[in-house]
């Protein structure tokens, strides 16, 4: 893989990702795009090192914001580690719980499957944008019903999600993280607002989550290398790992650089009341999405 295709690939990520229109889905067309296998050991771990960098991204645009709210006090920040130790737990329990159903059904038989298998299938990747589309539209045009008719949202104390909006943004994100295309973001943020929670305290939530289990996530992934490379090794046709990490480390500094702009960009919208307008995003992608894979992309 070269140096140009990292790069592409981090600025694809680093923008995507913290907009709610499915950087899996975009860096997955884009690898597909330039002749790159999204399911190979070496692209996963290199779109999990990009989230990383976007997760650095997220902790430098939100510091402050978090300083205020989550760590203000002793108080405040139990408060935070309870609500995101909870939503962690059911997106844990959700997540797993869809994997291994994926594992058991559709590789039914197959040895050392692995869901990380679909996520070369734009023909599933285009429904779950579709989906978050849908998702996006109906809270961003409900929260436009509502500021025009004057109702406000509700949330916790110490500026914070609630209890229950919390567990439902945790459920949400155990369902985005085996489907590419769903967005994460989109669907916690979009999911929290039709529970009641403004959209700025379910953006920092939201983005907090990420915060919290992305290490899970690269671990595992980095843990997959290693097997995948243990094989390639006994069958003759060993895997550079070193290569594959500088690359993914230099696509880290690109998605950090790249998120930032996109947070900006982000905010900005949230403020403007155009959530909306992300949902017809994705629903256009899932269009060109379902067309690439019409042409045998």
């Amino acid at each position: 893989m070269s140096l140009l295709k990292v790069i592409v690939l981090a600025v694809v990520q680093g923008l995507a990702e913290l907009l709610p229109v499915s950087s899996s889905a975009h860096v997955v067309v884009a690898e597909k795009l330039m002749g790159l296998d999204p399911s190979s050991p070496q692209m996963t771990l290199l779109l999990v090192m990009l989230h990383t960098g976007t997760m650095f991204a997220v902790i430098a645009f939100f510091w402050n914001t978090w300083k205020k709210t989550y760590f203000s006090s002793t108080e405040a920040f139990k408060q935070f580690a309870v609500l995101v130790l909870w939503a962690t737990l059911l997106t844990g329990i959700v997540g797993e719980a869809i994997k291994k159903v994926i594992e058991k059904t559709l590789f039914q038989g197959a040895e050392k499957a692995e869901i990380e298998q679909l996520f070369s299938h734009l023909e599933l990747i285009a429904p779950a944008l579709a989906a978050a589309g849908v998702l996006i539209l109906i809270a961003g045009l409900l929260e436009k019903r509502q500021s025009i008719g004057g109702l406000a949202a509700r949330g916790g104390v110490s500026g914070t999600v609630t209890f229950r909006q919390a567990g439902w943004m945790g459920v949400v994100q155990g369902l985005a993280l085996p489907f590419r295309g769903f967005s994460r973001s989109g669907s916690t943020i979009s999911t929290a607002m039709l529970v009641g929670a403004t959209k700025e305290r379910a953006e920092q939530f939201s983005f907090a989550m990420a915060v919290v289990i992305t290490p899970a996530v690269v671990g595992m992934e980095a843990l997959r290398l290693q097997k995948a490379s243990h094989a390639a090794v006994l069958a003759g046709a060993p895997i550079d790992l070193k290569s594959s990490l500088a690359f993914s480390l230099l696509g880290m500094g690109f998605s950090f650089l790249a998120g930032l702009g996109a947070l900006k960009w982000l905010s900005s919208w949230l403020e403007n009341g155009r959530w909306y307008l992300f949902g017809i995003y994705c629903l256009l992608a899932s269009g060109v999405v379902f067309y690439l894979h019409a042409r045998g992309f």
